[in-house]
């Protein structure tokens, strides 16, 4: 079976498939090869920075920082710190081309206004992750990590983080913040498709307490002034989501009711036109048929 124009064959989309993960991965290991050249300000400007008093976000926090010790007590630990570190970077850098294939993969599935709909999903998430790896990497981080730094049972101990355990935390606040930050996204997604409407999320919005603050004490050390810092962001963008879902139904009955405007005329166009037919029929009179000849008068 032949398949229609505009159609393409499976074989086709898998090649299609195939060419746009090569693509992604070839943008990733660009940027992770463009960290390699730059690891002396990415390992000890950008992510040690927050280990240091001077760091600038402490100034902006007003927060009284202390210097953070970290050792290395593994063989191994500097070295995979070090790899993953940039690894982890280079995917930063390299996510606007993966969200990028990912949309020119789908794109020629979609109806017009899909493509519209989804564009918007990809600049915005974008966006959105970006926000929240900045967002982790300066707030969350600086505050948790003098949080422990300063936290001390008792004098004689002495707080010094393992390079490993450090980087780990690290990565995972930057990237748990990226990845809930893209709530609005989602929401508004599933707004477009019809699973969630502005009503429900109205309607849940003190379970969505609940499930914001176990959100932030799971991807947040496990103290409180570090998940308020998470769960003030996450709440405000919960009701992000619910005036994105508003524009979205909205937008959807101002469609529909255009459709129906649109339907409605041309159906008065079909309406008019068969009356005009019907008239224009009525008015062509018939042929006149010979009528009876008239009776002659008898002779007397």
């Amino acid at each position: 079976m032949r398949p229609a124009p505009g159609e393409m064959p499976f074989l086709d989309h898998l090649e299609e498939l195939r060419w746009r993960i090569l693509k992604s991965l070839g943008a990733i290991l660009l940027c992770v090869g463009l960290c390699l050249f730059f690891t002396e300000w990415i390992m000890d400007g950008l992510l040690l920075g927050p280990t240091r008093a001077s760091f600038f976000m402490y100034d902006v926090l007003r927060l009284d920082a202390i210097d953070v010790v970290l050792q290395n007590r593994t063989v191994t630990g500097q070295f995979f710190a070090f790899f993953g570190t940039v690894i982890a970077a280079g995917v930063v850098i390299g996510s606007p081309v993966v969200v990028y294939q990912t949309w020119k993969f789908i794109e020629p599935g979609l109806y017009p206004d899909e493509r519209q709909g989804l564009r918007f999903a990809a600049v915005f998430a974008t966006f959105f992750f970006a926000l929240g790896i900045s967002f982790g990497y300066l707030i969350i981080a600086p505050v948790a990590l003098q949080f422990f730094a300063q936290f001390q049972i008792s004098d004689s101990i002495v707080n010094e983080f393992d390079i490993s355990k450090y980087f780990s935390m690290l990565i995972t606040w930057a990237f748990g913040a990226g990845i809930v930050f893209e709530l609005p996204v989602v929401v508004t997604i599933l707004a477009k498709v019809g699973v969630l409407t502005q009503a429900m999320l109205k309607a849940s919005r003190r379970y969505a307490i609940v499930i914001v603050l176990v959100i932030s004490a799971f991807i947040t050390p496990p103290d409180p002034w570090s998940q308020f810092l998470m769960a003030i962001p996450l709440m405000g963008l919960f009701e992000l989501s619910i005036g994105l879902t508003g524009i979205v139904e909205r937008r959807r009955a101002r469609d529909l009711a255009a459709e129906e405007r649109r339907e409605a005329k041309e159906r008065e166009k079909r309406e008019a036109e068969a009356a005009r037919a019907t008239t224009e029929a009525a008015s062509v009179e018939p042929s006149a048929a010979p009528g009876p000849e008239p009776e002659r008068p008898e002779s007397e």
